[in-house]
């Protein structure tokens, strides 16, 4: 069975069960390898998914932000060093003063989140004392986090932190004096041809964007419904995740990316070199950098693969990159649940070597 004829089956099943709504891309070099679209962007109505429809990025958006924030980096409009309390001027918080934009880039702050998800915390739970539709910008998110106790301190470990790339957005908007969204349109979206890509907002109607649906089992596992995710994040994208995106654009954002087009060669370098230790697996150390997670070999340090990942309520994606052989894999899913379990399934035929 070839690779194509594999994922049709594979994506169809999961289809067929109600494990998977979204779009799958695979693209070695720019060349497209299989493209799919199951499930349904909007589930009542019962219009389908396709290629050209926008899913919520999630987290994926933080690849946008940590860009924005080296592209500034690069003017000389602050620095890694800078010290982030300062610079912003906050005066009532519990922030260390100490936290610098490197420490926000790599994770490695230690400020309290305002959902601390490493520790099991769920984020759809941070609305229901306060209405999502009261935050809407950047300085909104302020009182969910900045009098919260830190975790440890800045540069002593790594652990993920929505809330750090808030921070960096507020430097972006401070430092441009441009609002965030229109700081990233400017100057990522526009000069990486992300035609399709918009920070859309919940509240309008806005066209080919799929709606985010979770099912509903009982106790027997049969599915008794559906339920929407209007209630379990901010209405509208934020630095830390929820541009909207199509899978070819986010494709055409890591080429561009790549190739040098958004930063200088010096800091393209920079962007894709791990920075700081995460964990460590088996066969392999998770490390972070400016925004993605570089998956190396403990005996040889190679790179096997990088990717970003982004979830929520209604919403799961992944950005994956093989560098050995320039191979990219790109799932979107209008489900919380909808990219884990079919990037196993890609990865098992990378490593079989299908493409082979």
């Amino acid at each position: 069975m070839n690779v194509e004829t594999n994922l049709d089956q594979y994506f169809m099943k999961l289809e067929a069960a109600n494990k998977f709504s979204g779009v799958l891309l695979i693209t070695e070099g720019e060349r497209s390898y299989y493209e799919g679209a199951f499930g349904y962007a909007n589930r009542p109505w019962l219009i389908p998914n396709s290629l050209d429809v926008r899913f919520d990025s999630a987290s994926i958006t933080k690849l946008f932000t940590a860009v924005a924030t080296l592209q500034l980096i690069e003017g000389d409009q602050f620095g890694f060093e800078t010290g982030v309390i300062n610079f912003l001027g906050l005066v009532d918080t519990s922030i260390s003063r100490d936290v610098n934009v490197y420490h926000l880039l790599t994770h490695t702050s230690g400020i309290g989140d305002d959902v601390e998800e490493e520790a099991g915390e769920i984020y759809e739970d941070l609305f229901k004392s306060r209405p999502n539709y009261m935050v809407t910008t950047t300085t909104d998110f302020l009182p969910q986090f900045i009098h919260k106790p830190a975790n440890f301190p800045p540069g002593e470990t790594c652990r993920y932190c929505n809330c750090s790339f808030i921070l960096l957005g507020l430097m972006i908007e401070k430092a441009s004096g441009m609002s965030y969204r229109n700081y990233v349109r400017q100057h990522i979206f526009q000069p990486a041809g992300m035609s399709n890509t918009e920070f859309f907002s919940m509240a309008r109607s806005n066209p080919l964007v799929a709606e985010g649906y979770d099912p509903i089992w009982n106790a027997d596992k049969d599915l008794v419904g559906w339920k929407r995710n209007i209630y379990s994040h901010p209405p509208i994208g934020s630095p830390d995740g929820g541009a909207y995106v199509t899978a070819s654009d986010l494709d055409r954002f890591l080429r561009v990316l790549k190739s040098g087009e958004l930063l200088t060669s010096e800091m393209t370098k920079a962007f894709f070199t791990p920075q700081v230790h995460y964990r460590n697996h088996d066969t392999w150390i998770q490390k972070y950098g400016f925004g993605m997670w570089f998956y190396v070999e403990k005996t040889s340090d190679e790179v096997i693969f990088f990717q970003k990942e982004g979830i929520n309520a209604g919403v799961s994606g992944m950005i994956r990159h093989y560098p050995s052989r320039d191979l990219s894999v790109i799932i979107l899913s209008n489900m919380e649940d909808g990219a884990w379990k079919p990037m196993r399934h890609i990865h098992e035929l990378v490593v079989r070597g299908a493409w082979d």
